[in-house]
């Protein structure tokens, strides 16, 4: 039988374990540069014991920026700074992987350089409201990408990847969860678009598997993950028939070889289990146990085959030696939601996820 401590080959790379870090904004990079600093490099340093660690989300290009002080990979200087937080990764004898997140129409003009505005597939503004400086703000109505500024966010992408294996990770997961930018692509409500981008669901997969083909290309399809949330609302999405879409999506992508597909669960296990047996590569499974996080039970997933790889997430926050910690059988320390807020303000990872 596998167990969660058995070792397992990703991206080349052994992992120690199948007890992964899930990504977790910290909104800890302060300043213009967007770049992540000595605290972070601490931060996961001290979690590199987990058999993988995925980065909080990290913007592709200026205008994926959704949160204050959230890091880019788009600048030299972000570049050089990431390679501080990797490197401190790699000498304690860890994996990294960078999650790169554009989060579309989620955010607000104030968060952005001047002139910029959030974009989204359709010009459909999310109900709700995004943390700013000046405090809560509506989310505003999204420019709509034109055919070449999709093109130039698919690129974005593969420079962002690119400068994330420049910057010493292991690998990139591309966020397609939580009602960012590919989410929004795959949605019903948030996708309006009646051009080869959307409409069918082949046209509303096709940017999901633009963004991770290039990206493989760029940097090879074993260094590429992509994590999905089939169902999920949060940020305002509606999805008509989230089986049927993912199911195209996986068949559309199974042939690249990818490092593995991240699910990050919602309520129905029969749609993670359809979804696992159409996935042939690793899958990685962030299980679904809201309101609690998730806890050393979801250890028996890797056991029954559910998945081969668990993430946690808010438990990694109050044991950063969590993968000894789930060995041991205990003691845990308590997560407290009350530091996922203030400047980590969005310490979420359990589905449907923590909100400021």
């Amino acid at each position: 039988m596998t167990t969660a401590f058995d070792p397992i080959v990703l991206g080349g790379k052994r992992l120690a374990s199948r007890v992964a870090m899930a990504p977790m904004t910290r909104s800890r990079a302060f300043g213009p540069g967007a770049e992540p600093t000595e605290l972070t490099a601490a931060y996961y340093a001290q979690r590199a014991s987990a058999g993988l660690i995925v980065t909080e989300g990290i913007q592709p290009s200026p205008v994926g920026q959704g949160y204050p002080d959230t890091p880019g990979l788009h600048t030299p200087g972000q570049v050089a700074a990431w390679r501080t937080v990797t490197d401190a990764v790699h000498r304690e004898g860890g994996v990294i992987f960078a999650q790169l997140m554009h989060t579309g129409r989620i955010g607000h003009p104030s968060l952005l350089p001047a002139s910029l505005v959030p974009v989204g597939p359709s010009a459909v503004a999310a109900k709700g409201q995004v943390f700013t400086h000046e405090g809560p703000k509506d989310f505003v109505t999204p420019k709509e990408l034109s055919e070449a500024e999709i093109r130039q966010t698919i690129a974005d992408f593969a420079a962002a990847a690119r400068g994330a294996i420049e910057a010493g990770f292991d690998g990139v997961e591309i966020h397609g969860a939580n009602g960012y930018l590919l989410h929004q692509f795959l949605s019903t409500n948030a996708n309006r678009r009646t051009d080869a981008w959307g409409g069918t669901v082949e046209g509303r997969i096709r940017f999901a598997v633009e963004v991770v083909t290039a990206v493989a290309e760029v940097i090879g399809s074993h260094r590429v993950g992509l994590r999905i949330s089939p169902g999920n609302p949060f940020n305002d999405i509606a999805e008509d028939n989230p089986a049927e879409v993912y199911e195209a999506l996986l068949e559309r992508l199974a042939g690249l070889d990818l490092a593995y597909l991240h699910l990050l669960e919602g309520p129905d296990r029969d749609l993670t289990a359809r979804l696992r047996r159409a996935w042939p590569g690793t899958f990685v499974l962030n299980p679904f146990t809201h309101p609690a996080a998730t806890g050393p039970e979801a250890l028996k997933l890797i056991e029954d085959s559910t998945a081969d790889i668990v993430a946690f997430g808010a438990l990694f926050l109050a044991n950063p030696d969590l993968p000894a910690r789930l060995a041991a059988g205990g003691p845990f320390n308590t997560p407290d939601p009350s530091t996922f807020y203030g400047g980590d303000h969005r310490g979420y990872t359990d589905y449907p996820t923590l909100t400021a």
